[in-house]
């Protein structure tokens, strides 16, 4: 009686083992966890298509060489709105540099270089400085390195991200600059320093004020 209750007990357990084994292999899962997969698995599609649209979105909307202004209006230090397209329909050249942030010591360098030779700038262009500070930071800025031209407002860095400057989608510019032709993009220098914006700016401007003589 032993012996035969032992053996059966013996044979239980190799049945239980086996079966546990063989349930580790088992391709076929529960309804209920088969469902769960496919919801995940297709959240996971979604979002990586949705992150995939975001990102050709913004790539088609920055502007390459050859772009017409965009048809926005921005505040200018004075809280004034300011039409782009009506500045690039009243002056033939436009140069817009950006700067990160108004006050600190590259954007200061940077804008007081524009300042510098404003004079030779201005008989060919118009000249505006561009970030993403406030009005009240804009007119501080200009006030206090006496900056003869505008300084336009872009919290919500709409223009800048265009342009493509943007450092990151979330927040940031990064220092750079762009001459408008005829209302049309021609040179787009992004990330460079304050001295190269400036005297790169007038470079492009001198050459282009003496093809328009011609």
């Amino acid at each position: 009686m032993g012996k035969a209750l032992r053996r059966s007990t013996r044979i239980a357990a190799s049945k239980r083992s086996l079966e546990d084994e063989e349930s580790k292999f088992d391709p076929i899962s529960p309804p209920e966890v088969l469902k769960k997969r496919v919801k995940t698995d297709l959240k996971v599609k979604v979002s990586e298509t949705e992150d995939q649209g975001d990102n050709s979105a913004s790539t088609s909307t920055e502007l390459k060489i050859g772009d017409p202004i965009p048809d926005l209006s921005l505040l200018s230090e004075d809280n004034d709105s300011i039409s782009l397209k009506k500045i690039a329909e009243e002056n033939k050249i436009v140069v817009f540099f950006v700067y990160p942030k108004a006050s600190t010591p590259g954007c200061t360098r940077q804008a007081c270089g524009f300042r510098d030779n404003y004079d030779d700038l201005k008989k060919h262009s118009a000249v505006f400085g561009l970030s993403s500070d406030s009005v009240t930071s804009q007119k501080r800025f200009q006030t206090k390195q006496n900056l003869p031209y505008h300084l336009l407002s872009d919290p919500k860095r709409e223009f800048i991200g265009l342009l493509g400057a943007k450092k990151t989608p979330l927040s940031g510019s990064i220092r750079s600059h762009f001459v408008f032709v005829d209302g049309k993009l021609r040179f787009k220098r992004v990330k460079i320093s304050p001295e190269v914006s400036v005297n790169d700016a007038k470079k492009e401007i001198l050459e282009l004020a003496e093809k328009v003589k011609e």
